[in-house]
């Protein structure tokens, strides 16, 4: 069979078909990467429609990183970085299902209580639950909380996806954010957009 072996050319040509269906100028230049590794990550280029942003999300994530600043992740995740950041997600922690019940939640939301000696100048990535944004978004809005470097937040879902995402926009955080609106997200795109501010540090 006749069909595309080599590794750098298959990457090649994946991101030239994006960038010919992907219309890039909505998008300020530094969050082209980004949208870019979101397409990839589940071949859908109308995704662009929906999403959204504030800041400069990008650049504040490639400087935590870059600090060694912590990624704190609702689901765990791959990674290639070489600045010391720390992955870190706390689902699986010590009394996580007790505090869900203490909190009247879900696991994923008591995890992110787990994350706030981490907050300050982390990276913030969210790819599976809408719980763990909305609880997020709780304590961000206490007084005095340790704001993030960066959020980019892509929980999945029927319940809770699009108004969690929704919530984010409207909270008047003066935190940069990437999103995708509505109810498609995952792992994979919060995945992706880690990747890219990565790759970027790489160079």
């Amino acid at each position: 069979m006749s069909y595309i072996k080599d590794p750098a050319e298959i990457y090649r040509e994946s991101f030239a078909a994006i960038r010919r269906e992907v219309d890039l100028s909505p998008f300020p230049e530094e969050l082209h990467n980004i949208v870019l590794r979101l397409v990839h990550a589940i071949a859908q280029p109308d995704i662009t429609d929906n999403i959204a942003w504030q800041g400069d999300t990008a650049t504040a994530a490639l400087n935590a990183l870059t600090t060694g600043a912590p990624i704190l992740v609702d689901a765990i995740m791959k990674d290639r970085l070489t600045s010391g950041s720390e992955i870190i997600c706390t689902l699986r922690g010590d009394g996580i299902p007790a505090l869900a019940q203490t909190l009247g939640t879900t696991r994923s939301a008591a995890a992110v209580e787990l994350w706030r000696s981490d907050l300050a100048g982390a990276v913030v990535a969210i790819g599976n639950a809408p719980t763990a944004l909305f609880h997020l978004l709780e304590i961000l809005a206490e007084e005095d909380c340790p704001k993030p470097a960066a959020i980019l937040a892509f929980p999945v879902g029927f319940i809770g996806a699009a108004e969690s995402k929704q919530a984010l926009i409207d909270s008047g955080l003066d935190i940069p954010f990437v999103t995708l609106k509505g109810r498609q997200g995952g792992t994979p795109l919060a995945a992706a957009a880690i990747n890219a501010v990565i790759l970027e540090a790489e160079k």
